[in-house]
């Protein structure tokens, strides 16, 4: 089985900020507004996309950077053969972006990733199987904690990516996407009860 872990750091598009910009009455834009732009498809876009793919249970955590239409097109041609897709909150939020994004530069899919609810394959979003499909929502840092494996969490945080995007700390962003699919990674191989 071909199983691909991923994570996506997003930004507001240039577009989106612009005209939030001539929206606000003072030409500012708060915080708030950045974190929702950031998290929609219809107003953000994918700044990096961090995946490892298994076998083997060795290999590396790659990235994807730069243009998001080379991000897109990367990534559905790694997506052909996968068996599994993993991430924490895949479902709501990764995969629906990137399928969104690719809609908007009209990318098309190598392949349907169905969204089905209740099942595990072929996506295992780690969120989900962790509350059994419950209400709660559990964050990628409090899990891992819960299991003891170490959190990526320790120097930045999903708050944090605009702030750096902002201050031109790429690297810092894209080693923050790759240490989230390093703890997925650990997360579904100590749910599924799978040595790493």
């Amino acid at each position: 089985m071909k199983i691909l872990f991923l994570d996506i750091e997003t930004v507001p598009t240039p577009q989106s900020l612009a005209e939030a910009s001539r929206q606000s009455p003072d030409g500012s834009i708060d915080e708030a507004t950045i974190k929702k732009m950031s998290l929609s498809a219809l107003y953000g876009r994918i700044l990096c996309l961090a995946y490892a793919v298994e076998p083997p249970t060795d290999g590396p955590t790659e990235l994807l950077c730069g243009d998001e239409t080379t991000i897109l097109t990367r990534f559905w041609d790694l997506a052909v053969d996968i068996n599994l897709f993993v991430g924490h909150n895949v479902l709501d939020f990764d995969l629906r972006f990137i399928c969104q994004r690719s809609v908007i530069h009209q990318i098309k899919p190598s392949r349907e990733i169905p969204f089905s609810r209740f099942r595990s394959s072929p996506v295992f979003d780690t969120m989900h199987e962790w509350t059994k499909w419950g209400r709660d929502m559990v964050g990628l840092d409090a899990l891992a904690n819960a299991l003891n494996i170490p959190s990526p969490k320790t120097e930045m945080n999903g708050s944090l990516v605009y702030p750096y995007y902002q201050a031109g700390r790429l690297d810092d962003i894209h080693e923050y996407c790759k240490r989230d699919v390093v703890t997925v990674r650990k997360i579904y191989h100590f749910m599924t009860f799978t040595s790493l």
